[in-house]
Parts: structure tokens; sequence; C-alpha cells
């Protein structure tokens, strides 16, 4: 993939509005052009202009870099769980939830599409992920709870969620010819309950 790599100007003062936004642009240039393993956090902050002291204000390390929007999901999920219709089951409010997640991603697919390739070419980062989508899990149960919804049905609509998201993001990705992700989150959820329903009618 040829990636143009964006050169940053160094005439903007420290506290440049954005910081964050330029800080993860250039990231991601450099993580495609070299490599994840080869990217230093000099070389990011110097790319976007920036000093180093001024990226670990915004992150952690190099790796938050691409998870940082995680915590955006996790919240967006939670509260959508929280704003389902009391009429809703705790699947219907999940599958609510994750078609919202879908619609924020579908904004930028390119950017989503490429932090996707990025991940999967690093094992570290696959299990980085892992834990991420299991702390997402843990955060929409809580949601759940918090709606009424008992243990272990909370635990398991959350899980089987996170499982439907991983699936069709999987499938969307792979597959840019795939209608919006939030369709393919809808299908996948009707799927499950299709196969739930086959499932019991044995």
């Amino acid at each position: 993939m040829s990636v143009t790599v964006i050169t940053y100007h160094r005439v903007m003062g420290r506290w440049e509005p954005n910081a964050r936004g330029r800080l993860a642009q250039a990231a991601m240039a450099l993580y495609v052009e070299q490599g994840f393993e080869q990217t230093t956090v000099a070389e990011i902050a110097r790319q976007a202009g920036l000093t180093e002291r001024t990226f670990f204000r915004h992150f952690a390390d190099k790796r938050e870099v691409l998870f940082y929007g995680m915590e955006m999901l996790r919240g967006l999920l939670t509260h959508a769980v929280a704003d389902a219709p009391a009429s809703a089951t705790a699947m219907e409010a999940v599958g609510a939830a994750l078609q919202a997640a879908g619609a924020l991603l579908q904004e930028n697919p390119e950017r989503v599409r490429l932090r996707d390739a990025i991940v999967s070419a690093n094992p570290e980062l696959r299990e980085r992920e892992l834990i991420k989508l299991a702390a997402m899990a843990s955060a929409v149960a809580g949601a759940l709870r918090d709606r009424g919804t008992p243990e272990p049905a909370a635990s398991l609509a959350a899980e089987t969620g996170i499982a439907v998201f991983k699936v069709a993001f999987a499938r969307w990705t792979s597959e840019p010819g795939q209608p919006d992700l939030p369709e393919i989150i809808r299908e996948s959820m009707d799927e499950v309950r299709e196969v739930l329903a086959d499932r019991a009618s044995v």
C-alpha cells in the first residue's frame, strides 16, 4: 500500500489545538511506511511537529495511538444500552448499541481499515485488542445490569454482542464491497437469533 507521509510544520506552539489528532495521523503514516516496531515516539512527535513530552501528555505509549478510540466506543456502547427503550430486551439493547458503534466507525472507513491492518500484523497489538474488547464486553454487561438484567443473562448478552461485533467487523474490513458496517451488524444479530431459535426448536 502506498501512503503519502504528511509533513507537519514546527511553527505551532506546543498547545496547538488537536495535537492528539496530529500525533495519531503522524503515527499511522509512520506505522504504514516503516512498520509499527520500527517507529519510535520521537519520530512520531517530530513528524507531527510536536515534542515527545506532548506525545506522552496524550498517549501512554505508541500502542495507545491505535487504541484510544476504543474508550470512546466503550462509552458510546454503555450509553446506548442505558438509553434503549425500557421495553427492549437485553439483546435488542446490545444490538442497537452495536449498530451505533458501527455508524461511528463508518464515518472514516479508510482510517479504520488501515488501523485494523496495522493491528492484525502484530501479535502484541492483537493481544491488546482482545483485552480492550473484553473490557468493552464487561462495560456493556454492567450497563445491562444497571437496566435490571440479571446475571448470567447480562454477561451472556454482552459477550454474545461483542462476538457478533468481531465477526461483523472482520467481514466489513476484509471485503470493502460489503454493505455499511451497521447493516452487517444488524444482519449478524439476526443470524444469531435464528441460530438460537433453531437450537430451541430441537
